[in-house]
């Protein structure tokens, strides 16, 4: 969506608003409706944090690990990802291929930044499912980790916590990390992914 369609959509919002509030007798004068629209302009801006995101676009190489059990040795495969920027600059989307547990796999992801919230905001969808998990979260103060937090009813353990970490390690490599806790409240590792830039 573009500056001007938010700043129509705002204004039109604005006015169901003003015919609402005008059955209170209460009016809003044009000064109002500038300052509404400002604020609306000025959160759907992109920003530094998106400019974070942006500098993960491109295609990747990954390496993944999965422990299915923490006693044991990891389930190792290759895969690649193409990330790209959605919506001007607002979002950056993944759509990731390779295999899964012997199985092709294919996963698409949403990643963003929400100005009012302050938080880093996420979507993943993959072909091992039929769910959809959000995530939310925050950056560390040098902007390079992002830890994002979600919940999920596994068929089989019940309620799980999610803890996804993103650690950008320089232009050309970043690292993703998947913790769960469940039942037991002890927090174990689930996945590791390493992209290497391939352009």
């Amino acid at each position: 969506m573009s500056i001007k369609s938010v700043i129509f959509t705002s204004l039109c919002l604005m006015l169901l608003a003003s015919f609402v509030m005008a059955d209170d007798g209460t009016h809003h004068d044009q000064s109002d409706m500038q300052a509404v629209v400002e604020v609306y302009t000025k959160l759907a801006t992109p920003g530094a944090q998106h400019k974070l995101l942006e500098s993960m676009v491109g295609t990747w190489n990954t390496k993944t690990k999965s422990w299915m059990d923490p006693t044991q040795p990891p389930m190792e495969s290759d895969g690649s990802c193409e990330h790209k920027m959605l919506l001007d600059g607002r979002f950056l989307r993944q759509v990731c291929t390779g295999d899964m547990m012997g199985q092709p796999f294919t996963g698409i992801g949403l990643n963003g930044y929400d100005n009012h919230t302050h938080k880093y905001v996420s979507t993943w969808m993959d072909s091992m499912g039929t769910g959809i998990y959000l995530f939310e979260g925050t950056a560390s103060a040098d902007g390079k980790t992002i830890t994002q937090l979600s919940s999920y009813d596994d068929p089989m353990e019940g309620h799980m916590k999610l803890r996804a970490v993103t650690t950008i390690v320089d232009e050309n490599s970043h690292v993703f990390e998947m913790f769960s806790t469940g039942k037991s409240g002890k927090e174990t590792r689930m996945m590791e992914i390493t992209y290497t830039r391939k352009s």
